[in-house]
């Protein structure tokens, strides 16, 4: 309980660079209206949030309570919500009145906040969200529903892609948004190659996925078959310098998607841009349909959530395992706070 009598929880906050504490804060106990409040069960830890503890995320006030991969159960039946339902939360707030919003692009919004970089987010046991941005996770579990969103930022990019059944495909970054661009390119039908700089992101690729088109970055890969290059490569890295070098991989009449995303300026040669008739994608984010796409493939056993998981720890280990694994990223593909495993509120 807080000094006013209220009740309070633990909440993940990145205090400033580096620096990474549970904090007490007020636990809501109502919404506004169209709001429902939300039991966290599951969180997912992504790049964005090691970037957050880094220093490197460049559109983030500190402190900040991260967590936007988000699994939970609507803690009061309000707004047509019973009690009890287990839901994703989509983090993606949007206007609903800007332009990108009216023409079914939310995941563009003009003035969009991202739970937990943004506005705080979900690291804590309850949160007050849109109604809108709750979609119910009938059939699966508080793992895989906080494994939902960052999967759906992969399906996002390869509907972006238009690519179709029997397309080469390149993804360039085999952490787990190319990892789930990966697995859903294969869904879709194409042949699906991996290159990362990491060989043992690869073997992870091909150990818990069976990906055997695996490439590193230090050998000629536009070599005997390939030598023509693929007809659709989605850049995963977010690397401005592999960003630029994905260019030369694209087929004549190919598309780059670029998922990944920089500060940096991206610079490619017009001639050989317009000799390939080239299309260049932006990826961003995801939508409703997108999420739908992922649970569905889930409920299908398609995607296999145990897979992906590499840790699963207690919120109240979270501070003190936070740097080690942020530095171990390479091994890692997801890592689940479940909040079952220690109680977090105070």
């Amino acid at each position: 309980m807080l000094p006013n009598g209220g009740p309070s929880m633990l909440s993940g906050t990145c205090i400033e660079p580096g620096r990474f504490m549970l904090v007490d804060r007020p636990m809501p106990v109502d919404a506004p209206t169209g709001w429902v409040l939300v039991d966290i069960g599951a969180v997912g830890l992504c790049g964005t949030d090691y970037h957050i503890f880094a220093g490197k995320h460049p559109y983030l006030e500190y402190p900040r309570v991260i967590g936007h991969e988000l699994g939970g159960t609507v803690a009061q039946s309000q707004s047509g919500w019973a009690q009890g339902q287990r839901v994703v939360i989509n983090p993606y707030l949007s206007c609903g009145t800007c332009r990108a919003c009216t023409r079914g692009k939310p995941n563009c919004c003009t003035s969009i906040s991202v739970l937990g970089v943004h506005r705080d987010g979900g690291m804590c046991a309850r949160i007050a969200v849109p109604e809108g941005n709750l979609y119910k996770a009938d059939g699966l579990t508080l793992h895989e529903a906080a494994m939902v969103e960052f999967l759906a930022i992969g399906a996002h990019a390869v509907r972006r892609s238009d690519l179709t059944a029997g397309d080469r495909v390149l993804v360039t970054g085999a952490g787990p948004i190319g990892l789930g661009t990966a697995l859903f390119a294969r869904l879709a039908g194409a042949e699906v190659h991996l290159q990362d700089a990491s060989a043992a992101r690869l073997q992870a690729a091909k150990r818990n996925f069976d990906f055997d088109d695996l490439h590193g970055i230090t050998t000629p890969l536009l070599t005997g078959k390939l030598a023509d290059g693929f007809d659709v490569v989605f850049d995963a890295t977010g690397n401005a310098g592999a960003m630029q070098a994905g260019f030369a991989n694209v087929a004549h009449g190919g598309t780059y998607v670029l998922v990944s995303v920089v500060k940096d300026d991206i610079r490619f040669n017009d001639a050989e841009f317009h000799k390939r008739e080239m299309r260049l994608v932006g990826s961003r984010n995801a939508t409703e349909q997108d999420f739908q796409t992922v649970m569905d493939a889930i409920r299908a056993g398609h995607i296999v959530g145990d897979k992906i998981v590499s840790a699963v720890i207690g919120l109240t280990d979270l501070a003190s395992r936070f740097p080690d694994l942020a530095n171990d990223r390479e091994n890692l593909t997801k890592v689940i706070v479940d909040f079952a495993i220690v109680g977090a509120q105070a």
